[in-house]
């Protein structure tokens, strides 16, 4: 199966200069977890999660509605691209413990999102139970250290 046959393709995306607040305004009314930065091209630059905002905004007692997104976004954002295997995702996934991975075109645009629940919806009565609880195991492994990037 391809990452095209799972992921969501209605992706919100913001700017560097998207204030915090906004962002956090695009993933209420979106009912999303994170939202691509990209530049003015479409071109991706950064990725912000619920937790950077709490992590990165809030506990730092930086002010939400003047804090840019280019001030607290990951700017080292993993991805995949639509025509690759969803097994090859997954992998990324594990092996970054990130639990969302935007797929990108060739001129590295947001094309598209997958995410942990995508891969167990494609996964499901194709006794991939395993492969499932394995890929959340890799992801939520931390050891001893806490991942601040999602």
């Amino acid at each position: 199966m391809k990452v095209k046959d799972c992921m969501c393709t209605n992706v919100y995306c913001a700017t560097p200069n998207t204030t915090v607040n906004n962002i956090a305004r695009i993933m209420n009314d979106k009912h999303v977890g994170c939202v691509p930065i990209c530049s003015n091209n479409k071109e991706l630059c950064g990725i912000i999660t619920d937790r950077d905002i709490i992590l990165r905004t809030v506990a730092c007692n930086k002010d939400v509605n003047t804090t840019q997104a280019s001030e607290i976004m990951t700017t080292e954002v993993w991805t995949c691209t639509e025509n690759e295997d969803v097994a090859n995702a997954q992998n990324t996934m594990a092996n970054n413990q990130v639990r969302r991975l935007p797929v990108c075109n060739e001129n590295n645009e947001v094309v598209g999102m997958i995410t942990l629940g995508n891969l167990a919806q494609s996964w499901s009565g194709n006794n991939n139970a395993s492969k499932i609880g394995k890929t959340f195991e890799e992801i939520c492994k931390c050891g001893n250290q806490t991942k601040n990037a999602e």
